[in-house]
């Protein structure tokens, strides 16, 4: 196991709550950088300490290695960035403790490397760093200035990983023979509504829009345009994907709801009087307002998906005839596009769970 330095004050808030490191390849000039070759060391159960406006904030336990992928969608941090960089998934957990190391130069001085350091010596960040890595005795030193917060926060996410659902093996991409190999662990992970996809979608959704669960870990990355349906670039749009709790998830992904342009949930008249009870679910909650993008993708979800299995089993007619009646009357820009190569241009609130967890349909 190795320790790791990552320097995040413009992408903390975005890569912590997404649970992943990203960088650049190289600098903006094409020169090397060793903070981002590090990136491509970081291998499954190493520890990163997460460094943000002047304190060590979170602690995190790499999940995997380095892939690569496009940037998530920092919005304004990293405009001149390179669209495709190096993603690394890590699960992270606030500190209850988050010590300043500026107030325990003294202690930590003495164990900074002489290159490639994350700390000048006073104990101040070095902007220029990203990722640094980090000697055993340096990271001894830190872990006994964090105290117990650290134990308590690697106890939580170990606890977390130990939970995880494990990857469906099954998943295959339909158009893998036309993608690169750039971009195709990416799609198969947003299939799975992990990966750049999540991350993009939590950059955006803080809750379920229903249930108003808003722990990341108890709730699903969904697609609103089917991935069957969505382009290799709308199948990692952050604003094509909806933070939704399992059950809620169950039935968007099955179109026995969608939401309306006036913040609305929208059930299926067939389910609306068994399972809204059943489960818990308040018919009448305001979902809250979409986005310019994500009304786009919304309104492909209720010309295309709401309503079709009911529709299937009550005319007799398959779904996808259905769906064809449909889209011939819909829009052109509603319609269902044939996938096309894609061309790159802790939190820890473990007691809140949710009851309802229907087995996830294979999209």
């Amino acid at each position: 196991m190795h320790y790791w330095w990552v320097n995040q004050n413009q992408t903390y808030r975005a890569e912590v709550r997404g649970s992943f490191m990203w960088s650049p390849k190289q600098n903006a000039n094409g020169a090397r950088n060793q903070f981002y070759e590090n990136m491509r060391e970081v291998s499954p159960g190493d520890v990163v300490f997460s460094f943000c406006d002047t304190r060590i904030k979170a602690i995190g336990v790499a999940t995997g290695g380095v892939e690569t992928g496009p940037k998530p969608d920092f919005g304004a941090a990293g405009s001149n960035w390179s669209r495709e960089g190096w993603f690394v998934p890590v699960d992270y957990c606030v500190l209850s403790n988050q010590i300043r190391p500026k107030d325990h130069a003294t202690i930590l001085r003495p164990f900074l490397p002489s290159k490639y350091s994350p700390l000048q010596e006073s104990g101040d960040g070095l902007q220029s760093v990203y990722l640094a890595q980090v000697p055993q005795a340096l990271a001894d030193a830190l872990i006994g200035v964090i105290g117990q917060a650290y134990w308590d926060a690697y106890a939580t996410i170990a606890v977390v990983q130990s939970a995880s659902e494990p990857p469906d093996l099954g998943d295959t991409i339909a158009d893998r023979g036309i993608l690169g190999p750039t971009f195709r662990d990416q799609l198969v992970r947003a299939r799975r509504g992990q990966g750049v996809f999540r991350s993009n979608v939590l950059l955006r959704e803080e809750s379920c829009r229903v249930t108003g669960v808003n722990e990341p870990r108890h709730l699903k990355a969904s697609h609103i345009k089917p991935w069957r349906d969505a382009t290799d670039v709308e199948r990692l749009d952050g604003a094509n994907g909806l933070l939704l709790s399992p059950h809620i998830d169950h039935l968007f992904d099955e179109g026995y709801i969608t939401f309306s342009s006036n913040q609305g949930l929208v059930v299926a008249s067939k389910v609306k009087n068994t399972l809204l009870d059943a489960w818990g679910i308040d018919g009448g909650v305001n979902v809250g307002e979409f986005s310019r993008e994500q009304n786009a993708y919304l309104e492909y979800h209720r010309v295309n998906v709401f309503n079709h299995a009911l529709l299937g089993r009550q005319t007799g007619l398959s779904v996808g005839s259905v769906s064809a009646r449909r889209r011939d009357s819909a829009p052109e820009l509603l319609r269902p596009r044939q996938a096309r190569p894609f061309v790159p241009t802790c939190y820890t609130d473990l007691t809140r769970s949710v009851r309802h967890r229907p087995r996830r349909q294979r999209r």
